[in-house]
């Protein structure tokens, strides 16, 4: 909105707009400004919540010390969204594709959070939906991201190449152009594309999803993880930088660079409130969409396998979930973890709450430098 009023539209009539033009401003406006909403309107996003009574409900079986938490406002998510969304809308170019396709999954795996935490709010006790059901609905935006982004492919404005780690050559296409010669059968060449995408972002929404269980644990590793999609966005936009580091020049993602800065800078207002011992949690409103939209951003800008690295708390947390469940079912009951996601597990050996949060950005930040300095390693 700022970048077509004030560059777009009156550059021409006052030159000190000129500096809208430069993305690094408006990154640095938009985190700013997601900062400053979520600090400003968390106070009242709060006091709504405790007057409608959205107070988290903490399961029997969890950890003990859990059980005071009991009754604090959730479904804080819904500020996260707001000062990262408002931002962005200020901020962007929103003649680019590609921004609308962030915000609108951001948005869409909201809703989806949105729905489970009021139907937990609604009905005490309530599990919220059920595990069906939010795959189901978290299949469809990803199917729906997926067929968004292959039909911008057909216009030259996407590529469905695979940019692998530490290789330079490889790069295989996830659309199988041999298919499409087949009669009646064209729509498979697609499908291999649209399966990778789907997996991706459902993966990434519900590995953040159960990161969130510790005070400021999960908005913390967001924050490193967005900073280093923000980087990563900006060199792969960058005629210079990805010149240089051998990676796919795709100019359009460089108008990411905004949203995920935007999405550091909501973060950090939030973790303000969400620090230990939380006033606030962002409930599935909140860690369904984060994790839609860093799955979404990895896909666009080219980058699905460094995103193990990118969110490596998320992926280690949600695999703790998998083996947990896949020891229980097969070896009769036996456990790997005390209690799974794994943060529970450290908590039960000993650790306090606010030991494993901060052990845990570390790891967080160790991972993302880490996916950082494979740029090179190619």
């Amino acid at each position: 909105m700022l970048y077509w009023l004030l560059y777009q539209k009156l550059f021409p009539y006052f030159r000190l707009f000129r500096i809208f033009r430069y993305l690094t401003f408006r990154t640095v406006g938009a985190s700013l400004t997601a900062l400053l909403i979520g600090l400003l309107l968390g106070p009242f996003v709060i006091e709504r919540l405790r007057e409608f009574q959205i107070g988290q409900y903490i399961r029997e079986e969890g950890p003990q010390s859990h059980q005071k938490k009991g009754g604090t406002p959730t479904m804080g998510g819904v500020l996260i969204c707001i000062s990262i969304i408002i931002p962005t809308l200020m901020w962007s170019d929103l003649s680019n594709p590609l921004v609308w396709i962030v915000m609108l999954s951001t948005l869409a795996f909201a809703a989806i959070g949105f729905a489970d935490d009021y139907t937990k709010v609604l009905h005490k006790h309530n599990q919220g939906l059920t595990g069906k059901q939010k795959l189901v609905l978290q299949f469809s935006v990803s199917a729906l991201v997926a067929v968004a982004l292959l039909l911008l492919e057909q216009r030259g404005r996407y590529s469905t190449r695979l940019m692998v780690p530490f290789a330079k050559r490889f790069r295989p296409d996830l659309v199988w152009q041999w298919m499409g010669h087949i009669p009646h059968m064209h729509w498979l060449a697609f499908l291999p594309f649209v399966v990778f995408v789907m997996l991706v972002v459902t993966f990434s929404s519900n590995a953040v999803n159960l990161t969130d269980g510790l005070d400021g644990l999960a908005i913390g590793c967001t924050i490193i993880a967005a900073a280093a999609l923000t980087m990563l966005t900006y060199v792969s936009g960058h005629v210079v930088f990805s010149d240089y580091l051998e990676l796919q020049r795709m100019p359009m993602v460089s108008e990411l660079t905004v949203f995920c800065g935007a999405m550091v800078g909501g973060s950090i207002g939030f973790l303000w409130y969400n620090a230990h011992p939380a006033e606030v949690f962002m409930g599935d409103v909140g860690s369904l969409a984060l994790g839609g939209a860093i799955g979404t951003v990895a896909v666009v800008i080219k980058q699905e396998l460094l995103l193990p690295f990118i969110g490596g708390v998320f992926i280690l947390e949600a695999m703790s979930v998998i083996l947990q469940v896949g020891s229980y079912k097969l070896r009769n009951g036996k456990r790997i973890f005390k209690m799974a996601p794994l943060h529970h597990h450290f908590e039960l050996l000993g650790w306090s709450e606010s030991k494993v949060i901060a052990r845990f950005w570390i790891l967080a930040l160790v991972f993302a430098l880490f996916a950082l300095t494979t740029l090179k390693l190619r």
